[in-house]
């Protein structure tokens, strides 16, 4: 196969790659969305913050099994192809994402629905670890230099695609029943449905071609035997380097898209009205902005836009909380929406600024061990960090200043990064 068959039709090869993350996220967002249920349903306790930080954690333990999934699926994604990675990935999240729907209650079964629980999220960590640095790899890789930042950027807009949707599903699902059939049953159905989402996604994938980029590598010095510990070994500062630059893009993003929503509803007092509504605008003009930012990548250079994006971040983060923790609807909404511009311009143009970190030979392993570890670290943790933090201090204005020391990590990674392809 030549390059010219690999490229011969580049948006349907980029849907390709990218589609899997839609279905990845949106049930990574439906769990978060719906935590406080799944706590009382699966970790009931007396108390009802308690059963929420349980809840949290394991969304947690969750995002701890990434790193493994980054070592299996890069071995996979770097020695066998990305085509086959992604495959997999798209298939090993489908499966449970209907299970979770369908698991009995701590009620029904006892203490094996929460171990069923926990098990069923370690599967997604697993496959999540491996989908969205396939996809960023295999859709930066059939791009031309000069369009990576843009094209790389449809990676992260279909992820937030799957986020949008995962809030959507969760805004219907409170409009359409009320509270008691809600937390009975109501909070099934987004889960089940995700299978409709799961199976688009592993039809389009059968149709994928391998990226040129492995082919021509496959031909010539051929593939790593052990990408993991070439990886490790000969660049060690590299992995460290996009951990450091993806630390607020994971626990800064999860916090105020995933969180926040339940930061809205159970912590600000008095409660925001529409909470969910607000996560979900905010989420739409975030997924607007992504492929604007990834452009402008192309055209200032990745370092300029998020370095810039950083900043902001560090300036804005205490007064936009504070103006949220009135409880009134357009603070609220005001305040996500600025936020949302500034995690635009980390988004945007992150994909093809990881890409370009490394190698061909080991790009797929390099990228998911330093994304993922960071990720696992950061952001599955940002949560249950964030709402300990209320928890503890009582100040609901704290998770700001964990949210600020985030952008300064990356600021710093921003600052000494440059380009090693």
């Amino acid at each position: 196969m030549n390059d010219a068959q690999v490229t011969a039709n580049p948006k349907q090869q980029i849907i390709a790659g990218a589609i899997g993350n839609i279905l990845e996220w949106y049930d990574f967002a439906v769990f978060g969305y719906f935590a406080w249920v799944i706590g009382a349903h699966f970790f009931p306790s007396a108390d009802p913050l308690a059963s929420l930080i349980k809840a949290y954690g394991v969304f947690a333990a969750g995002y701890l099994m990434r790193p493994a999934g980054g070592v299996i699926f890069g071995y996979i994604g770097d020695c066998l192809g990305r085509k086959k990675a992604l495959q997999l990935s798209v298939l090993m999240m489908a499966i449970p994402t209907t299970l979770l729907g369908l698991l009995p209650t701590y009620e029904q079964i006892g203490v094996t629905a929460s171990v069923l629980m926990i098990f069923l999220r370690l599967v997604q960590g697993v496959s999540v670890g491996g989908e969205l640095i396939g996809s960023i790899a295999f859709v930066t890789e059939i791009s031309p230099p000069n369009r990576r930042g843009f094209r790389g950027s449809w990676t992260m807009f279909s992820a937030l695609g799957g986020i949008m949707l995962g809030s959507l599903a969760a805004t219907v699902a409170h409009g359409l029943v009320d509270h008691a059939t809600l937390v009975a049953w109501g909070w099934r159905v987004p889960f089940l449905a995700g299978i409709v989402v799961g199976g688009f996604g592993m039809w389009m994938r059968k149709g994928m071609v391998e990226s040129p980029e492995f082919l021509r590598l496959n031909k010539t010095e051929g593939v790593a035997k052990n990408p993991l510990l070439e990886t490790i070994r000969q660049m060690p500062g590299r992995i460290a380097h996009v951990s450091a630059l993806v630390v607020v893009l994971g626990g800064g993003f999860y916090m105020l898209f995933v969180w926040w929503p339940t930061y809205l509803n159970q912590i600000v007092s008095p409660p925001v009205p529409h909470a969910l509504l607000v996560n979900t605008i905010s989420m739409l003009v975030l997924m607007t902005l992504i492929p604007v930012c990834g452009w402008l990548s192309d055209v200032l250079g990745g370092r300029v836009v998020i370095g810039t994006a950083l900043v902001g971040l560090i300036l804005a983060a205490y007064p936009l909380f504070w103006w949220t923790d009135h409880g009134l609807f357009l603070p609220a909404l005001f305040s996500q929406l600025i936020f949302a511009v500034l995690m635009s311009g980390i988004l945007g143009p992150i994909p093809a600024v990881m890409v370009d970190m490394f190698p061909p030979r080991t790009r797929f392993s390099g990228i998911a061990i330093g994304y993922n570890v960071a990720l696992a670290v950061f952001g599955g943790t940002a949560p249950v960090v964030s709402t300990l933090l209320v928890s503890r201090t009582g100040a609901i204005a704290s998770p700001s200043y964990y949210l600020i020391l985030m952008a300064f990590v990356s600021l710093l990674a921003v600052v000494f990064w440059h380009r090693r392809t």
